[in-house]
């Protein structure tokens, strides 16, 4: 069963130095019940727009959103649902807690502003505390907790309403890379003893990586593909997205009769290959974990720079007249100025990129 539907959702707006601006553009999408859903993307590429359509924060220009199979959002219709009847759970990006209350209070909000009954609110809290891990910090105020503490106020007075979808907007961006890791497998496990469908707002891929069972990359108000975390990574449609997850090198070549050639240089050869029929100007896309760097084979070339990471050496080669990453075990071992070879494994491929495609998104992040 699907929890959230979009169709054909559009949002546009005029601003006074840029004109009109569509900010999401013709978006379709269907989340499964019980779902955690990545939206990743840049700043500026329509993800936070999206989220807050679907929480009701935001009308549409254009399209309709389903919630539960409800319709709850369409502009032809002139139907909207206001936020506080859509029965979602929100944890922002900032620690969205309230200083004058403790945390008692804090968790208890939404219950009584709901009405409901004392009893079931005592009851309601204690529980939403527990997994929450804030027994016994009922009456501390959010001044004397940590960030980690107060982000999980914002979890439980979330799930204390006992939401079908939990929004969550960057809610780790503010944390310490060590809380947020932690707070990653705390999503994960209420997810799982709540069962609600999670829509997850994020420019950290590898927050999106670790939570989602699916996932969508964003650019500039259109979806550019969507998956689970593997297919993304291992077989990206574009370039975009290829440089959004992982690391990766691009270089402009020129294939001829299955062999690419750089395109600076055509009498150089970096890849040949049975099954590459393609012709013309490409920029072949790879990762620097996949590629062979040994002193016998390949294409030859010099160690620029070499970095010893924690589980792998780095390396900096030189390519034509510019350069590409080497990721290998430590054992595999270089110095600067040592010359070596490279085979290639599995590149990617894809046409050049529009010069006026970068100018739009650089334009759209001082909107």
């Amino acid at each position: 069963m699907n929890q959230i539907v979009l169709e054909h959702v559009t949002k546009s707006f005029t601003t006074k130095s840029l004109g009109t601006v569509v900010a999401v553009r013709d978006f379709n999408l269907s989340v499964k019940k019980g779902e955690c859903f990545s939206f990743l993307g840049p700043s500026g590429c329509g993800k936070t727009t999206t989220l807050r359509m679907i929480a009701g924060f935001e009308d549409l220009s254009e399209g309709s959103i389903y919630l539960g199979g409800r319709l709850v959002s369409d502009k032809r219709k002139n139907i909207y649902l206001p936020p506080e009847k859509r029965e979602l759970g929100m944890v922002f990006q900032a620690f969205a807690v309230w200083p004058h209350l403790n945390v008692y209070e804090n968790v208890a909000f939404p219950l009584k502003v709901k009405k409901r009954p004392h009893s079931e609110i005592k009851k309601r809290v204690a529980l939403a505390l527990h997994h929450c891990d804030l027994d016994g910090l009922e009456k501390v105020y959010p001044s004397d907790l940590s960030g980690g503490q107060q982000q999980r106020i914002a979890l439980a007075r979330a799930i204390v309403v006992n939401p079908d979808v939990m929004l969550l907007d960057e809610p780790l961006s503010n944390l310490d890379p060590h809380l947020r890791e932690s707070m990653r497998f705390e999503i994960k496990r209420l997810q799982k003893e709540f069962g609600f469908t999670i829509i997850f707002v994020t420019h950290d891929q590898a927050e999106a990586m670790a939570l989602s069972d699916r996932m969508l990359v964003m650019d500039m108000g259109n979806i550019q593909q969507i998956g689970t975390p593997q297919e993304l990574y291992h077989k990206p449609v574009n370039r975009f997205v290829h440089s959004f997850l992982g690391q990766s090198n691009f270089t402009d070549v020129v294939i001829r009769d299955g062999k690419a050639f750089l395109k600076e240089d055509e009498s150089n050869l970096l890849f040949s290959g049975t099954s590459l029929d393609l012709k013309g100007d490409y920029v072949m896309a790879t990762r620097p974990n996949a590629i062979d760097l040994n002193r016998q084979d390949g294409y030859k070339t010099t160690i620029l720079k070499r970095t010893s990471k924690t589980d792998f050496m780095e390396y900096l080669v030189s390519v034509g007249k510019g350069s590409i990453m080497v990721q290998t075990p430590h054992r595999n071992f270089f110095r600067a100025g040592d010359r070596c070879f490279i085979k290639i494994k599995d590149p990617a491929w894809y046409k050049p990129e529009k010069k006026d495609i970068e100018e739009e998104r650089e334009r759209r992040n001082t909107i």
